[in-house]
């Protein structure tokens, strides 16, 4: 038993379950065949169904029928476009997103867009109505296929401007054809039934001739039985039903600049539906590249993206200058990729051309073993392409005038060595100008120089001089020999040049590509990695830069040029590519009316950020493919460094959540014994008093209230610490300097601590003329009563504490001595961190927070502390605060 197709078992899966919106086209050949008709027809019936269905744009060019039928449909205004002072209506799709129907109505799929829309295309709008999970009903006639279109032309002699590419209807839920005979729609033409604009009724008696209408009647047909056939096949390869399956197929298109290509990619297209096949479009880069026109780089760049249009994948590779190495690149990439067919155009060269320098489709046949070759033709007459003219200047004319000079100086060194020497030696002098031609003034040159060396040799060296005559013919071998040699080593030598050209941009793009990666890798944090970004993209490239990441829901420009301005606008066309994970702006299919081009800032992660390039002048041209690979590579470098950046941060974020759960943890577990201790006691005392009141002499009753009062004066110590060490975390505290005297900070921490200290000797060393010291006093007071407290627990009774006071370095210094235990040498160093508690064998309570807020409270005031030993025993905490002004 024969099993279904994994890979179409999980297309047809994906294709049911994803949340993108549904198309329905309603395809004709012509217009008036009834496709807007039938289309609010269908309407109707999904209303009456309970379906939500709007009308986002239907034309009904005042047809009375079609204005019947949009009645009782509800109907979205539209929106009123600007272009040169005259509102043009279009289709309002934020007004769709927002009303967000079941099912839209949108007439004329092909329309262009008014000049400053969000897309120039009507397809575009639609496709982002079917993102956001609308179903779309739309119209289309045949012949705005983009691949149809050199075949349309052909046909009827009119060339259709408004296309849309193949793959916006090869995700179409579904088709209708709407057929009508053509005689019924010359009928209805020559009733007026059928709407023609003004500026296309001159091309009405060209394209509604029956041959034609049949013909486009006959693609529209073949078109629909394709996707009946698409969608049988789905079903029998999903459900395991044999039939005989036509091997995989792998295309290949060759594009070059030649206007030829256009036709190839469209040709590509056709066939790879008829096969079912995957399509490749490739474009060798060889040296010449580097010197080809800016037209020409733009029409390779539109062609490339004709081709993703049309549903192919774009690759450029490199090869030498030779048709053999170009050749050879193809057959390799070929092989790579498993390609089974590759399409070539036939050569527009003249044939001698092609005998000298060699034909790349032969080359192609003969190398391809066992890949087919198929060659489209074309009506062009042979020519040179219009950059290897070899009689068209390649340089400035300065450059040709130099190479005049050199055959001129070439000539005068002859004159002065040429008495010494044969004529025919002098051969050598006027091919040493050639090769000097070639590789300083380039091809072009070179050839002028060949050229003129040779009628200088004739005219001054060979007999009879001064003529151009020549008396003997054996000087005609050295003539020929002489113009040969020339321009194989002008060829020979510009091509050298030219590689080395490549090489040289090759090798900067490399340099360039490293420097950014390098700076970015170094580069610590977000704002570092941004500022690399902006610095690198405004050298490279000359123009400027913003970078825009999100901030929550919204996005922000986090980094810009300093000459740039961005307005609203600019920012909500950076906030749709980040939705959108799509480029847009100037020189896009997107709001191309923006100043800048924005592209999204990808990881395999998601959308981090977006990027906007551009210049402050918007007439300038758009960045050259290579350039634009480059800038694409540098976003790319960019969004790893933001993604890492940002990864970097949640890490920290986390650690610092984690750090504050075992906080939280380690305050719990340290805190809830003492806070239980003092409450059991007050619970306790409170208990006895109220159960046994009237039974308890006086004496007894002081006693429990006595513990009672200082169990609850112990609790408040406790939550005190636990509030300021709240309030110094979230940095809440704020000093009230003022200047005081020590001697009342020590007495009014000592009066605080009362009974505790009544076991305790207190000696105190102040100077009477200590000055005053800037501070705010109740915090400076809670630092003194935390580190006596501390003297306390640590010492034995009736011990020394001593407390002293001295000035060094225009600082006050206060030590705290007392004769305890005193501190493990491994604990200095962590006593005055938050829980941290020494682990002596007497039985201390203490939540390990006192030195921890007694620390931070220092620092506040600009001070340190710090802890000793003390020679023998015990423990020297030692302050040292500022003495301000």
């Amino acid at each position: 038993m024969q099993r279904p197709d994994p890979d179409e078992l999980l297309k047809n899966i994906q294709a049911e379950t994803h949340s993108r919106g549904k198309l329905k086209i309603f395809l004709g050949y012509a217009a008036g065949v009834g496709k807007t008709y039938a289309m609010l027809q269908a309407a109707h019936q999904r209303r009456e169904q309970g379906i939500d269905i709007v009308v986002g744009y239907i034309e009904t060019h005042k047809r009375k029928e079609t204005e019947e039928l949009v009645e009782g449909l509800d109907v979205l205004p539209r929106k009123q476009v600007e272009y040169r002072g005259t509102n043009l209506p279009e289709m309002d799709v934020d007004a769709v997103l927002a009303r967000k129907p079941a099912i839209v109505l949108v007439d004329e799929f092909a329309h262009t867009n008014a000049p400053g829309s969000r897309h120039p295309k009507r397809y575009q709008d639609v496709q982002e109505i079917l993102d956001a999970g609308i179903d779309v009903y739309t119209t289309l006639n045949i012949q705005h296929l983009e691949s149809m279109n050199d075949i349309v032309a052909q046909v009827t002699g009119v060339v259709v401007k408004e296309t849309i590419p193949d793959s916006a209807i090869d995700e179409a839920f579904e088709i209708e054809l709407i057929d009508l005979p053509p005689d019924e729609l010359l009928a209805r033409l020559h009733e007026g039934k059928v709407y023609i604009p003004e500026q296309a009724s001159r091309a009405v008696d060209k394209f509604f001739r029956k041959g034609n209408l049949t013909a486009l009647r006959e693609m529209s047909l073949r078109r629909a039985a394709e996707r009946v056939d698409n969608q049988m096949r789905a079903y029998m390869q999903t459900r395991a039903i044999p039939g005989p399956w036509a091997a995989t197929e792998r295309l290949l298109v060759c594009i070059s600049p030649s206007p030829l290509s256009e036709r190839l990619v469209r040709t590509t297209r056709r066939l790879s539906e008829e096969l079912n096949a995957e399509w490749i479009a490739l474009f060798v880069e060889t040296p010449q590249s580097v010197a080809m026109s800016e037209p020409k780089r733009e029409r390779v760049a539109k062609i490339l993206q004709l081709a993703e249009d049309l549903g192919a994948r774009s690759y450029t590779v490199s090869a030498g200058a030779s048709i053999e190495s170009i050749s050879q690149t193809v057959i390799d990439f070929a092989r790579k990729n498993n390609i089974t067919k590759i399409i070539a155009g036939k050569p527009l060269r003249p044939r001698w051309q092609e005998i000298l320098r060699g034909s790349l489709v032969d080359n192609l046949i003969r190398k391809s073993v066992d890949v087919d070759v198929y060659v489209v033709t074309s009506n062009d007459t042979p020519s040179f392409p219009a950059d290897e003219n070899p009689f068209k200047l390649h340089s400035p004319l300065a450059r040709y005038a130099w190479s005049v000079l050199l055959v001129a100086l070439a000539t005068v060194l002859g004159v002065f060595i040429g008495w010494r020497l044969e004529p025919t030696n002098l051969v050598m002098v006027y091919l040493l100008a050639v090769v000097v031609a070639a590789i300083y003034l380039g091809r072009g040159p070179a050839v002028l120089a060949s050229i003129l060396g040779i009628l200088a040799f004739d005219f001054i060296f060979v007999a009879p001089h001064f003529s151009f005559s020549v008396s003997d013919t054996q000087y005609l071998i050295t003539f020929i020999a002489l113009f040969v040699v020339g321009m194989v080593i002008s060829q020979l030598t510009a091509w050298a040049s030219e590689q080395a050209q490549a090489a040289r941009q090759r090798e900067a793009e490399t340099a360039e590509l490293y420097d950014l990666s390098r700076d970015l890798a170094s580069s610590a944090d977000l704002e570092s990695i941004l500022k690399q970004l902006k610095k690198h993209f405004e050298q490279t490239f000359e123009k400027v830069v913003a970078v825009f990441l999100p901030n929550e829901d919204k996005l922000e420009t986090r980094i810009s040029s300093d000459d740039l301005i961005l307005s609203a606008e600019e920012v909500a066309v950076a906030d749709w590519v980040y939705r959108h994970a799509e480029p847009a702006g100037r020189y896009t299919n997107t709001l191309p009316a923006a100043q800048l081009r924005y592209l999204p800032l990808k990881t395999a992660g998601g959308v981090v950020g977006v990027l906007g390039i551009g210049k402050l002048n918007t007439l300038e041209a758009d960045l050259a493919p290579a350039k634009r690979r480059l800038a694409e590579a540098f976003a790319n470098q960019g969004a790893q460094a933001i993604e890492r950046a940002l990864l970097e941060e949640q890490t920290q974020k986390i650690s610092l959540m984690q750090s504050a759960e075992k906080l939280q943890n380690a305050l719990l577990n340290s805190v809830s014994h003492d806070l239980r201790t003092p409450l059991v006691s007050i619970t306790g005392a409170l208990t006895a008093l109220d159960e046994n009141y009237t039974g308890m002499d006086e004496a007894s009753r002081n006693v429990l209230i006595e513990n009672a009062r200082i169990e609850a004066d112990r609790l408040n110590r406790l939550v005190g610490n636990l509030l300021n060490m709240t309030r110094v975390e979230s940095g809440a505290i704020k000093l009230k300097l003022e200047s005081r005297d020590i001697q009342d900070l020590i007495g009014t921490a000592i009066e605080q601590l009362g009974w505790r200290v009544n076991e305790r000797h207190i000696q105190i060393n102040i100077p009477a003329d200590f000055p005053l010291v800037q501070m705010d006093f109740a915090l400076m007071v809670q630092v003194i009563v935390n580190l006596l407290e501390n003297a306390v627990k640590y010492s034995p009774k009736n011990s020394l504490i001593e407390i002293a006071a001295s000035v060094l370095d225009s600082k006050a210094r206060l030590q705290i001595s007392d004769r305890g235990v005193g501190i493990p040498a491994e604990a200095l160093g962590h006593i005055f961190e938050k829980f941290y508690r020494v682990h002596l064998p007497e039985n201390v309570s203490g939540t390990g927070l006192g030195l921890s807020i007694s620390k931070s409270i220092v620092e506040i005031h600009g001070g340190s502390i710090r802890a000793m030993n003390r020679e023998g025993n015990g423990t020297v905490i030692e302050i040292e605060l500022p003495l301000g002004k």
